[in-house]
Protein backbone atom coordinates (compact mmCIF):
# COMPACT_ATOMS: atom_id res chain seq x y z
CA UNK A 1 0.00 0.00 0.00
CA UNK A 2 1.67 3.07 -1.12
CA UNK A 3 2.24 5.82 1.45
CA UNK A 4 0.84 9.24 1.19
CA UNK A 5 1.14 12.81 3.08
CA UNK A 6 -2.55 13.03 3.77
CA UNK A 7 -5.27 11.78 5.59
CA UNK A 8 -5.81 8.36 3.82
CA UNK A 9 -2.17 7.26 5.20
CA UNK A 10 -2.77 5.90 8.65
CA UNK A 11 -0.46 6.08 11.09
CA UNK A 12 0.32 5.88 14.58
CA UNK A 13 0.40 8.34 18.15
CA UNK A 14 1.77 7.79 21.47
CA UNK A 15 -1.10 6.91 24.46
CA UNK A 16 -3.50 9.59 25.18
CA UNK A 17 -2.95 9.62 29.02
CA UNK A 18 0.76 10.73 28.06
CA UNK A 19 0.98 13.30 25.06
CA UNK A 20 4.61 14.61 23.87
CA UNK A 21 3.50 17.74 20.99
CA UNK A 22 6.67 16.94 18.63
CA UNK A 23 8.83 19.91 17.98
CA UNK A 24 8.75 19.14 14.04
CA UNK A 25 5.62 20.83 13.33
CA UNK A 26 4.76 24.75 14.37
CA UNK A 27 2.50 25.70 17.01
CA UNK A 28 1.57 28.55 15.28
CA UNK A 29 -0.23 25.83 12.24
CA UNK A 30 -2.00 24.04 14.83
CA UNK A 31 -4.96 25.08 16.85
CA UNK A 32 -6.02 25.13 19.66
CA UNK A 33 -8.80 22.41 18.94
CA UNK A 34 -6.05 19.67 17.64
CA UNK A 35 -2.82 18.27 19.18
CA UNK A 36 0.07 16.44 17.46
CA UNK A 37 2.09 13.19 18.23
CA UNK A 38 4.97 11.34 16.91
CA UNK A 39 4.75 7.29 14.95
CA UNK A 40 6.54 5.20 14.01
CA UNK A 41 5.88 2.07 12.10
CA UNK A 42 7.45 -0.78 9.93
CA UNK A 43 9.94 -3.80 10.85
CA UNK A 44 13.09 -2.14 12.79
CA UNK A 45 15.08 -5.13 11.08
CA UNK A 46 14.51 -3.75 7.72
CA UNK A 47 13.13 -0.31 7.49
CA UNK A 48 11.35 2.10 10.02
CA UNK A 49 8.83 4.79 8.69
CA UNK A 50 8.38 7.82 11.17
CA UNK A 51 6.23 10.84 10.88
CA UNK A 52 3.49 13.20 13.05
CA UNK A 53 -0.26 13.15 13.05
CA UNK A 54 -2.67 15.62 14.15
CA UNK A 55 -5.80 15.13 16.92
CA UNK A 56 -8.65 16.51 17.56
CA UNK A 57 -8.34 17.23 21.35
CA UNK A 58 -10.76 15.22 23.56
CA UNK A 59 -13.09 17.53 25.24
CA UNK A 60 -14.40 16.24 28.51
CA UNK A 61 -16.96 18.62 29.29
CA UNK A 62 -18.84 19.13 25.77
CA UNK A 63 -20.30 16.07 24.03
CA UNK A 64 -20.32 17.42 20.91
CA UNK A 65 -18.43 16.03 18.07
CA UNK A 66 -15.55 18.37 16.32
CA UNK A 67 -17.51 20.06 13.61
CA UNK A 68 -14.72 19.51 10.75
CA UNK A 69 -13.87 15.91 11.58
CA UNK A 70 -13.56 13.21 8.89
CA UNK A 71 -13.91 9.62 8.80
CA UNK A 72 -10.85 8.77 10.18
CA UNK A 73 -10.25 8.05 13.69
CA UNK A 74 -7.41 6.63 16.13
CA UNK A 75 -7.45 4.04 18.52
CA UNK A 76 -5.15 4.60 21.11
CA UNK A 77 -3.14 2.32 23.80
CA UNK A 78 -4.36 -1.10 22.28
CA UNK A 79 -2.89 -3.66 24.38
CA UNK A 80 -0.36 -5.62 22.81
CA UNK A 81 -1.70 -9.47 23.60
CA UNK A 82 -4.63 -8.48 21.18
CA UNK A 83 -3.99 -9.75 17.99
CA UNK A 84 -5.30 -8.66 14.45
CA UNK A 85 -8.05 -11.06 15.03
CA UNK A 86 -8.85 -10.02 18.08
CA UNK A 87 -8.74 -6.34 17.19
CA UNK A 88 -11.40 -7.22 14.02
CA UNK A 89 -13.96 -9.63 16.56
CA UNK A 90 -14.03 -5.90 18.46
CA UNK A 91 -14.79 -3.88 15.94
CA UNK A 92 -18.16 -6.33 15.32
CA UNK A 93 -20.27 -5.72 12.07
CA UNK A 94 -18.16 -2.39 11.62
CA UNK A 95 -15.81 -4.03 10.01
CA UNK A 96 -17.84 -4.17 6.32
CA UNK A 97 -17.71 -0.25 6.90
CA UNK A 98 -13.92 -0.18 6.95
CA UNK A 99 -11.66 0.94 4.43
CA UNK A 100 -8.24 0.97 5.52
CA UNK A 101 -6.60 -0.04 9.09
CA UNK A 102 -3.01 0.63 9.99
CA UNK A 103 -1.46 -0.84 13.02
CA UNK A 104 1.45 1.52 13.97
CA UNK A 105 3.80 1.60 16.84
CA UNK A 106 3.42 3.92 20.16
CA UNK A 107 6.83 6.19 20.52
CA UNK A 108 7.64 5.24 24.29
CA UNK A 109 5.55 2.85 24.48
CA UNK A 110 6.53 -0.98 24.02
CA UNK A 111 3.34 -2.71 25.44
CA UNK A 112 1.01 -0.89 23.84
CA UNK A 113 -0.04 -0.06 19.73
CA UNK A 114 -2.50 2.38 18.05
CA UNK A 115 -4.90 1.77 15.08
CA UNK A 116 -5.88 4.50 12.58
CA UNK A 117 -9.02 3.04 11.03
CA UNK A 118 -10.82 4.93 8.03
CA UNK A 119 -14.37 4.27 7.26
CA UNK A 120 -16.40 4.64 4.02
CA UNK A 121 -18.70 7.31 5.05
CA UNK A 122 -18.79 9.84 8.16
CA UNK A 123 -21.94 8.40 9.64
CA UNK A 124 -20.17 4.93 10.24
CA UNK A 125 -17.31 7.02 11.94
CA UNK A 126 -19.62 8.35 14.15
CA UNK A 127 -21.34 5.07 15.04
CA UNK A 128 -17.99 3.96 15.48
CA UNK A 129 -16.69 6.59 17.96
CA UNK A 130 -20.13 6.37 19.86
CA UNK A 131 -20.16 3.01 20.61
CA UNK A 132 -16.74 1.98 21.74
CA UNK A 133 -15.34 4.67 22.54
CA UNK A 134 -14.79 4.37 26.77
CA UNK A 135 -15.85 0.79 26.11
CA UNK A 136 -13.83 -1.85 27.23
CA UNK A 137 -11.85 -4.66 25.34
CA UNK A 138 -13.67 -7.09 27.00
CA UNK A 139 -14.93 -7.66 30.19
CA UNK A 140 -11.65 -9.59 31.57
CA UNK A 141 -9.88 -6.30 31.27
CA UNK A 142 -8.91 -2.71 32.50
CA UNK A 143 -7.99 -1.32 29.33
CA UNK A 144 -10.87 0.20 27.61
CA UNK A 145 -10.71 1.97 24.32
CA UNK A 146 -10.23 5.42 23.89
CA UNK A 147 -10.01 6.94 19.88
CA UNK A 148 -9.90 10.59 18.60
CA UNK A 149 -10.81 12.10 15.69
CA UNK A 150 -7.84 12.30 13.20
CA UNK A 151 -7.18 15.95 11.38
CA UNK A 152 -3.96 14.67 9.38
CA UNK A 153 -1.29 12.14 8.94
CA UNK A 154 2.29 13.32 7.58
CA UNK A 155 5.33 11.25 7.66
CA UNK A 156 8.71 13.19 8.35
CA UNK A 157 11.50 10.47 7.11
CA UNK A 158 12.42 6.48 6.88
CA UNK A 159 15.50 4.75 8.07
CA UNK A 160 16.57 2.08 6.38
CA UNK A 161 18.34 -0.54 8.50
CA UNK A 162 19.02 -3.15 5.73
CA UNK A 163 18.65 -4.00 2.23
CA UNK A 164 14.81 -4.52 1.49
CA UNK A 165 13.95 -6.92 -0.96
CA UNK A 166 13.35 -5.56 -4.64
CA UNK A 167 9.54 -5.29 -5.81
CA UNK A 168 8.04 -4.83 -9.28
CA UNK A 169 6.53 -1.24 -9.54
CA UNK A 170 4.04 -2.38 -12.04
CA UNK A 171 3.13 -5.48 -9.50
CA UNK A 172 -0.56 -5.22 -8.70
CA UNK A 173 -0.54 -5.33 -4.51
CA UNK A 174 -2.46 -8.75 -3.62
CA UNK A 175 -2.85 -10.34 -0.48
CA UNK A 176 -0.33 -13.14 0.12
CA UNK A 177 -3.42 -14.90 2.35
CA UNK A 178 -6.04 -15.11 -0.59
CA UNK A 179 -3.86 -13.87 -3.46
CA UNK A 180 -6.87 -11.27 -4.62
CA UNK A 181 -5.88 -7.83 -5.23
CA UNK A 182 -6.44 -5.42 -2.58
CA UNK A 183 -9.31 -2.92 -3.45
CA UNK A 184 -10.21 -0.95 -0.66
CA UNK A 185 -13.82 -0.89 -2.83
CA UNK A 186 -14.27 -4.62 -2.40
CA UNK A 187 -12.80 -5.72 1.33
CA UNK A 188 -11.27 -3.57 3.91
CA UNK A 189 -8.06 -4.02 4.63
CA UNK A 190 -5.31 -4.17 7.08
CA UNK A 191 -1.86 -3.09 7.26
CA UNK A 192 0.41 -4.51 10.06
CA UNK A 193 2.99 -2.96 11.80
CA UNK A 194 5.93 -4.24 9.80
CA UNK A 195 4.01 -2.61 6.31
CA UNK A 196 2.40 -5.90 5.13
CA UNK A 197 -1.19 -5.73 3.83
CA UNK A 198 -4.20 -7.96 4.10
CA UNK A 199 -7.63 -8.00 3.72
CA UNK A 200 -9.06 -7.90 7.05
CA UNK A 201 -11.44 -11.29 6.23
CA UNK A 202 -7.83 -12.93 6.01
CA UNK A 203 -6.06 -11.59 8.22
CA UNK A 204 -8.88 -12.02 11.12
CA UNK A 205 -8.32 -15.82 10.97
CA UNK A 206 -4.64 -15.58 11.68
CA UNK A 207 -5.04 -15.85 15.72
CA UNK A 208 -1.09 -15.21 16.07
CA UNK A 209 -0.02 -11.94 17.53
CA UNK A 210 3.14 -12.24 14.50
CA UNK A 211 2.75 -11.13 11.21
CA UNK A 212 1.99 -14.48 8.43
CA UNK A 213 4.30 -12.75 5.56
CA UNK A 214 7.60 -11.84 8.00
CA UNK A 215 7.03 -13.29 11.18
CA UNK A 216 7.76 -10.05 12.81
CA UNK A 217 5.70 -9.93 16.14
CA UNK A 218 3.95 -6.93 17.11
CA UNK A 219 4.54 -8.00 21.49
CA UNK A 220 8.35 -8.30 21.59
CA UNK A 221 9.93 -10.75 24.19
CA UNK A 222 11.52 -9.23 27.19
CA UNK A 223 14.82 -8.42 27.04
CA UNK A 224 16.99 -10.88 29.20
CA UNK A 225 19.70 -9.95 31.15
CA UNK A 226 22.78 -11.66 32.61
CA UNK A 227 22.15 -14.32 35.55
CA UNK A 228 25.36 -12.68 37.24
CA UNK A 229 25.67 -8.54 36.54
CA UNK A 230 22.24 -8.44 35.26
CA UNK A 231 23.53 -6.41 31.85
CA UNK A 232 21.10 -7.04 28.72
CA UNK A 233 23.61 -6.31 26.15
CA UNK A 234 26.05 -8.98 24.45
CA UNK A 235 23.92 -11.86 26.36
CA UNK A 236 24.94 -15.32 25.68
CA UNK A 237 21.96 -18.41 26.25
CA UNK A 238 23.59 -22.09 27.27
CA UNK A 239 21.63 -24.33 24.95
CA UNK A 240 22.28 -27.24 27.44
CA UNK A 241 21.20 -26.14 30.29
CA UNK A 242 19.34 -22.37 29.87
CA UNK A 243 22.03 -20.33 31.60
CA UNK A 244 22.09 -16.71 30.82
CA UNK A 245 25.54 -14.98 30.70
CA UNK A 246 27.44 -11.81 29.25
CA UNK A 247 29.72 -12.16 26.47
CA UNK A 248 33.69 -12.31 26.60
CA UNK A 249 33.20 -8.34 25.81
CA UNK A 250 31.58 -7.65 28.73
CA UNK A 251 32.17 -9.90 32.20
CA UNK A 252 32.90 -12.95 30.42
CA UNK A 253 30.17 -14.93 32.95
CA UNK A 254 29.20 -16.84 29.39
CA UNK A 255 32.32 -18.17 29.33
CA UNK A 256 32.98 -18.93 32.60
CA UNK A 257 30.12 -21.10 32.94
CA UNK A 258 32.05 -23.10 29.78
CA UNK A 259 34.88 -23.34 31.76
CA UNK A 260 32.66 -24.75 35.35
CA UNK A 261 29.83 -27.02 33.77
CA UNK A 262 31.94 -27.92 30.64
CA UNK A 263 28.93 -26.79 28.40
CA UNK A 264 30.49 -25.97 25.18
CA UNK A 265 27.25 -24.86 23.03
CA UNK A 266 26.05 -21.32 23.53
CA UNK A 267 23.37 -18.86 21.54
CA UNK A 268 23.95 -15.33 21.20
CA UNK A 269 20.22 -14.00 21.65
CA UNK A 270 20.89 -11.23 19.36
CA UNK A 271 22.30 -12.77 16.13
CA UNK A 272 20.81 -16.48 16.91
CA UNK A 273 24.10 -17.61 16.18
CA UNK A 274 25.47 -20.75 17.96
CA UNK A 275 28.88 -20.58 19.34
CA UNK A 276 31.21 -23.94 20.10
CA UNK A 277 33.65 -23.08 22.97
CA UNK A 278 35.81 -26.07 22.21
CA UNK A 279 36.32 -25.36 18.22
CA UNK A 280 36.26 -21.58 19.36
CA UNK A 281 34.06 -20.76 16.10
CA UNK A 282 30.06 -21.03 14.84
CA UNK A 283 28.89 -24.55 14.44
CA UNK A 284 25.60 -24.15 12.70
CA UNK A 285 25.07 -23.37 8.99
CA UNK A 286 21.85 -21.43 9.25
CA UNK A 287 21.15 -17.51 10.47
CA UNK A 288 18.53 -15.17 10.47
CA UNK A 289 18.82 -12.64 7.47
CA UNK A 290 18.30 -9.25 8.64
CA UNK A 291 17.04 -8.54 5.17
CA UNK A 292 13.56 -10.54 5.57
CA UNK A 293 14.05 -12.48 8.93
CA UNK A 294 13.87 -15.66 7.22
CA UNK A 295 16.71 -18.16 8.11
CA UNK A 296 19.70 -18.75 5.09
CA UNK A 297 22.74 -20.36 4.69
CA UNK A 298 26.15 -18.99 6.54
CA UNK A 299 29.05 -19.13 4.63
CA UNK A 300 31.80 -17.54 6.66
CA UNK A 301 34.66 -19.48 5.40
CA UNK A 302 36.43 -19.97 1.71
CA UNK A 303 35.20 -22.80 0.35
CA UNK A 304 38.84 -23.92 -0.82
CA UNK A 305 40.49 -23.83 2.61
CA UNK A 306 39.94 -22.71 6.27
CA UNK A 307 42.72 -20.27 5.56
CA UNK A 308 42.18 -19.14 2.02
CA UNK A 309 43.03 -20.97 -0.85
CA UNK A 310 45.82 -19.31 -2.19
CA UNK A 311 44.96 -20.35 -5.73
CA UNK A 312 41.98 -18.26 -7.08
CA UNK A 313 43.22 -15.45 -4.93
CA UNK A 314 38.76 -15.33 -4.26
CA UNK A 315 40.00 -13.11 -0.72
CA UNK A 316 42.42 -10.13 -2.43
CA UNK A 317 39.91 -9.43 -5.75
CA UNK A 318 37.30 -6.87 -4.19
CA UNK A 319 35.48 -6.87 -7.75
CA UNK A 320 35.21 -10.81 -7.64
CA UNK A 321 34.30 -10.31 -3.52
CA UNK A 322 31.82 -8.34 -4.39
CA UNK A 323 30.45 -10.13 -7.34
CA UNK A 324 30.74 -13.29 -5.45
CA UNK A 325 28.32 -11.31 -2.48
CA UNK A 326 25.94 -10.44 -5.11
CA UNK A 327 25.36 -13.59 -6.44
CA UNK A 328 24.74 -14.91 -2.83
CA UNK A 329 22.13 -12.16 -2.58
CA UNK A 330 20.15 -12.71 -5.78
CA UNK A 331 20.48 -16.68 -4.58
CA UNK A 332 18.84 -16.04 -1.36
CA UNK A 333 16.30 -13.63 -2.95
CA UNK A 334 15.38 -16.17 -5.49
CA UNK A 335 15.03 -18.91 -3.19
CA UNK A 336 13.01 -16.33 -1.12
CA UNK A 337 10.63 -15.65 -3.55
CA UNK A 338 10.45 -19.11 -4.66
CA UNK A 339 9.30 -20.24 -1.10
CA UNK A 340 6.89 -17.53 -0.79
CA UNK A 341 5.24 -18.25 -4.60
CA UNK A 342 4.72 -22.11 -3.07
CA UNK A 343 3.68 -21.10 0.13
CA UNK A 344 0.96 -18.59 -1.67
CA UNK A 345 0.40 -20.99 -4.15
CA UNK A 346 -0.53 -23.87 -1.16
CA UNK A 347 -2.57 -21.09 0.35
CA UNK A 348 -4.13 -20.97 -2.70
CA UNK A 349 -4.65 -24.99 -2.93
CA UNK A 350 -5.86 -25.23 0.54
CA UNK A 351 -8.24 -22.60 -0.19
CA UNK A 352 -10.11 -24.04 -3.23
CA UNK A 353 -10.14 -27.11 -1.05
CA UNK A 354 -12.17 -26.07 1.28
CA UNK A 355 -14.23 -24.22 -1.33
CA UNK A 356 -14.71 -27.10 -3.21
CA UNK A 357 -15.84 -29.13 -0.11
CA UNK A 358 -17.94 -26.60 1.00
CA UNK A 359 -19.64 -26.89 -2.76
CA UNK A 360 -19.44 -30.98 -2.10
CA UNK A 361 -21.42 -30.15 0.74
CA UNK A 362 -24.22 -27.83 -0.64
CA UNK A 363 -24.78 -30.17 -4.04
CA UNK A 364 -25.16 -33.07 -0.76
CA UNK A 365 -27.92 -31.13 1.13
CA UNK A 366 -29.27 -29.96 -2.09
CA UNK A 367 -29.60 -34.00 -3.27
CA UNK A 368 -30.72 -34.26 0.07
CA UNK A 369 -33.33 -31.72 -0.40
CA UNK A 370 -34.47 -33.16 -3.48
CA UNK A 371 -34.69 -36.24 -2.38
CA UNK A 372 -36.90 -35.15 0.97
CA UNK A 373 -39.10 -33.20 -1.65
CA UNK A 374 -39.75 -36.19 -3.23
CA UNK A 375 -40.06 -37.92 -0.87
CA UNK A 376 -42.84 -35.45 0.35
CA UNK A 377 -44.41 -35.73 -3.10
CA UNK A 378 -44.98 -39.21 -2.92
CA UNK A 379 -46.84 -39.00 0.72
CA UNK A 380 -48.71 -36.36 -0.73
CA UNK A 381 -49.92 -38.62 -3.59
CA UNK A 382 -50.32 -41.41 -1.29
CA UNK A 383 -52.57 -39.11 1.36
CA UNK A 384 -54.74 -37.59 -1.79
CA UNK A 385 -55.67 -41.49 -2.78
CA UNK A 386 -56.60 -42.17 0.73
CA UNK A 387 -58.52 -39.23 0.89
CA UNK A 388 -60.40 -40.71 -2.10
CA UNK A 389 -60.71 -43.68 -1.18
CA UNK A 390 -62.18 -42.04 2.20
CA UNK A 391 -65.03 -40.63 0.23
CA UNK A 392 -65.51 -43.49 -1.86
CA UNK A 393 -66.39 -45.20 1.45
CA UNK A 394 -68.41 -42.22 2.83
CA UNK A 395 -70.62 -42.66 -0.33
CA UNK A 396 -71.00 -46.15 0.06
CA UNK A 397 -71.87 -46.01 3.73
CA UNK A 398 -74.45 -43.57 3.26
CA UNK A 399 -75.98 -45.82 0.45
CA UNK A 400 -76.11 -48.29 2.39
CA UNK A 401 -77.63 -46.87 5.40
CA UNK A 402 -80.67 -44.87 2.97
CA UNK A 403 -80.80 -48.69 1.51
CA UNK A 404 -80.96 -50.07 5.20
CA UNK A 405 -84.14 -48.16 5.54
CA UNK A 406 -85.47 -49.21 2.78
CA UNK A 407 -85.28 -52.91 3.55
CA UNK A 408 -86.63 -52.62 6.94
CA UNK A 409 -89.71 -51.27 5.13
CA UNK A 410 -89.99 -54.16 3.21
CA UNK A 411 -88.96 -56.58 5.94
CA UNK A 412 -91.76 -54.70 8.02
CA UNK A 413 -94.53 -55.72 5.42
CA UNK A 414 -93.23 -59.14 4.51
CA UNK A 415 -94.21 -59.92 8.22
CA UNK A 416 -97.58 -58.51 8.06
CA UNK A 417 -98.23 -60.24 5.20
CA UNK A 418 -96.82 -63.28 6.62
CA UNK A 419 -98.61 -62.73 9.44
CA UNK A 420 -102.07 -62.25 7.46
CA UNK A 421 -101.33 -65.06 5.83
CA UNK A 422 -100.83 -67.39 9.05
CA UNK A 423 -104.05 -66.30 10.50
CA UNK A 424 -105.86 -66.89 7.57
CA UNK A 425 -105.07 -70.54 7.47
CA UNK A 426 -105.63 -70.87 11.51
CA UNK A 427 -109.27 -69.64 10.30
CA UNK A 428 -108.87 -72.48 7.51
CA UNK A 429 -108.11 -75.08 9.77
CA UNK A 430 -110.60 -73.94 12.38
CA UNK A 431 -113.50 -73.34 9.97
CA UNK A 432 -112.38 -77.66 8.62
CA UNK A 433 -112.18 -78.70 12.17
CA UNK A 434 -115.45 -76.82 13.03
CA UNK A 435 -117.06 -78.41 9.99
CA UNK A 436 -115.95 -82.21 10.78
CA UNK A 437 -117.70 -81.81 14.18
CA UNK A 438 -120.73 -80.11 13.56
CA UNK A 439 -122.80 -83.52 12.07
CA UNK A 440 -121.51 -85.29 15.26
CA UNK A 441 -122.78 -82.31 17.29
CA UNK A 442 -125.66 -82.54 15.54
CA UNK A 443 -126.60 -86.00 15.95
CA UNK A 444 -126.10 -85.70 19.56
CA UNK A 445 -128.72 -82.74 19.99
CA UNK A 446 -131.15 -85.36 17.94
CA UNK A 447 -130.44 -88.28 20.35
CA UNK A 448 -131.03 -85.87 23.45
CA UNK A 449 -134.44 -85.01 21.67
CA UNK A 450 -135.48 -88.22 21.61
CA UNK A 451 -134.80 -89.71 24.85
CA UNK A 452 -136.41 -86.95 26.57
CA UNK A 453 -139.72 -87.34 24.80
CA UNK A 454 -139.03 -91.05 25.26
CA UNK A 455 -139.16 -89.82 28.87
CA UNK A 456 -142.00 -87.79 29.02
CA UNK A 457 -143.94 -90.35 27.17
CA UNK A 458 -143.32 -92.96 30.03
CA UNK A 459 -144.41 -90.62 33.02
Amino acid sequence: MAESTSTSAIAATAPISTPSPVDLVDSSSISDLTQSFNFSSGNPRIEETRGIMLLYRHDAASSSLPVERKPLVCVLGVPNHMTYADFCQFCGSFVQHILEMRIVRNDGMEDKYSVLIRFDGQDSTDSFYKHFNGRHFSSLEEEACHMLFTVDVQYTGSIEHAQALPVSSTEQPSCPVCLERLDQDTSGILTTICNHSFHCSCISKWTDSSCPVCRYCQQQPENSKCFICQTSENVWICVICGFVGCGRYKEGHAIRHWKETQHCYSLELETQRVWDYVGDNYVHRLIQSKTDGKLVELNHRCVHGDDGCGICECGSDPAFEEAQLNSKVEAIVNEYQELLTTQLENQKMYFESLLKEFEESETSEVEKASNQSLKLQKMQAKRDKVIEEKKFQEDINLHLLSNKAIWQEKILEAEARKKTTDQDDKIEELEEQVGGELPEISSNKTSKRSHKNNAQRSG
